[in-house]
């Protein structure tokens, strides 16, 4: 498969579910000190990724979190964010300014930070309490190995909160993920392709996701057609599509829906009913496609964030090649200066 090593994947989401002990252990920890609330906090993708661990700590769980973009945390200074939080962010680079600067501000009012990074040896870390690394990830990687590991942290909290009863077969449906989703890529691959080459000069997609998958839609929208393809897209929440977007629907209007399999699910088909109506460009990406062999039918809904990230990777690498335009070319991000 185009821009694909299967070996350096799995090494990838292997050492992600090797870092589920230490994992363990921290929240173990945390939560014997105690906490009062947990703060998601991202950058762009980052703050993307968090999305789905929202969503599983919503549906699943009385403890208070709170879902933050870094700069934007670092200048509201929410009140809830105290010595007694625990902040929970990521960063490949361990780099980005906007994440340093939350980290950095969460330690001066004395809460507890995680950190998950590329390697230790960043400046993320120096503000972090707990920091798990993953030397091998990139950027076509880096979203499955982030959610594996925040799936992690979120699980283990909700269990030792006496909660989440479905704890051991997530976090055996976790450990199941370098096989499942190289499958996954495996039968896109040729779907993906074929989506990219009938796209390769499409000005505008409409992206539209629900629940679990939302993060992955709106990641894939901005981070990799806006920020890696320079393509123009929208990122609309399928239980807001009918309040202002529905009227952009036109016949060329192209539409990408994200489908996951959670209780959303039927705020996507109401999506899909009406474009497919009004719109003769409409692609559905659903993570149902895929068997996703060994994980209990009980969990299947809770990884569709990785499902989905997995497949969504296929394209990305095939909008590289058919349109010739690297996904690693910026005009202005970390370029210059703004």
């Amino acid at each position: 498969m185009y821009g694909y090593e299967d070996k350096t994947y799995n090494e990838v989401l292997t050492q992600a579910v090797n870092n589920i002990e230490e994992i363990n252990q921290a929240v173990d920890a945390i939560c014997e000190k105690g906490y009062k609330n947990l703060y998601l906090v991202g950058t762009g993708g980052t703050y993307a990724m968090a999305s789905p661990l929202s969503y599983l700590i919503k549906t699943n769980s009385t403890i208070p979190w709170y879902y933050e973009i870094a700069a934007e945390l670092v200048t509201a200074k929410p009140k809830q964010l105290t010595k007694d939080s625990v902040v929970i962010t990521a960063s490949l680079s361990g780099t980005t300014v906007e994440t340093i600067n939350a980290a950095k501000y969460a330690k001066e009012v004395g809460a507890t930070v995680i950190a998950l990074v590329g390697e230790k040896e960043c400046p993320l870390a120096e503000y972090a309490d707990y920091v798990f690394e993953n030397r091998t990830a990139s950027n076509d990687n880096l979203v499955e190995e982030i959610y594996i590991q925040y799936f992690a942290l979120g699980a283990r909290f909700m269990k030792n909160n006496g909660e989440f009863p479905e704890y051991e077969k997530f976090i055996d449906a976790l450990k199941q993920m370098p096989e499942v989703l190289q499958k996954v890529r495996e039968d896109n691959d040729e779907r993906a392709l074929a989506f990219a080459e009938k796209h390769k000069d499409t000005k505008f997609h409409m992206c539209v996701g629900a629940g679990n998958t939302w993060g992955e839609t709106y990641c894939f929208a901005m981070c990799v057609l806006e920020e890696m393809q320079w393509i123009a897209t929208k990122s609309i929440h399928a239980a807001e599509f009918f309040h202002g977007t529905v009227e952009m629907t036109e016949k060329d209007m192209s539409f990408m829906l994200f489908k996951g399999e959670d209780e959303t699910r039927p705020l996507l088909d109401r999506v899909e009913k009406f474009v497919r109506n009004y719109s003769d460009v409409v692609q559905v990406w659903d993570t149902k496609d895929y068997e996703l062999k060994g994980v209990d039918p009980s969990v299947r809904g809770l990884v569709s964030p990785l499902v989905m990230a997995a497949q969504l990777e296929r394209v990305s690498a095939h909008f590289e090649h058919v349109r010739n335009h690297s996904l690693e070319i910026r005009r202005y991000y970390r370029t210059v200066e703004y």
